[in-house]
């Protein structure tokens, strides 16, 4: 199976918990890490080739912190203007039937502030609704999520064990 990691991150550089999954995913011939903020500085995404690169493996996984109770901006433009009709939907807009989608995401937060009568108000489930119903639209199966939570209060040993298991989990493959 081939695992392409789309990774949307702003500032990466100082970043430990998406920047030690992308080193830990980087020893891995099955995955390919490619990082949009490092790839498309000026914005200006190159639609046919992210479309060809979609193509080319057999899971998706999108990698981001949560931002404002959803992704970083970038992935969101990627997701307009990347999943197009007649590519991802509508009329012949089946390129990505059958591929996995799974969600890779950190918060600042630690897990118990994700949930009825938390700091947030929701779980990670609620909020990423609208990731799922994307899935779903363009016939992706989506899988559960892998999510850190508690960035600001994890520990060199604690970030390291997650980027193991972060890639572990990407590459297993699933019983249907």
């Amino acid at each position: 199976m081939k695992v392409l990691v789309i990774v949307a991150h702003p500032n990466m550089e100082e970043s430990v918990v998406n920047r030690a999954w992308i080193e830990e995913a980087n020893k891995h011939e099955a995955i390919t890490v490619h990082e949009l903020y490092k790839e498309y500085p000026d914005e200006q995404i190159n639609v046919e080739a992210e479309q060809k690169l979609c193509e080319q493996h057999d899971r998706i996984v999108l990698q981001f912190p949560l931002y404002w109770y959803s992704s970083p901006s970038l992935l969101k433009k990627w997701q307009d203007t990347v999943l197009t009709h007649g590519w991802a939907y509508g009329t012949n807009g089946n390129n990505l039937h059958n591929k996995d989608l799974i969600l890779a995401i950190s918060t600042g937060s630690s897990e118990d502030k994700y949930r009825a009568g938390g700091l947030n108000q929701y779980s990670m489930s609620e909020l990423l609704k609208p990731f799922q119903a994307t899935s779903n639209f363009i016939g992706t199966t989506f899988l559960p999520a892998y999510i850190f939570h508690g960035v600001f209060q994890a520990d060199k040993h604690t970030v390291q064990k997650s980027a193991e298991e972060y890639v572990q989990y990407i590459v297993a493959e699933r019983q249907v």
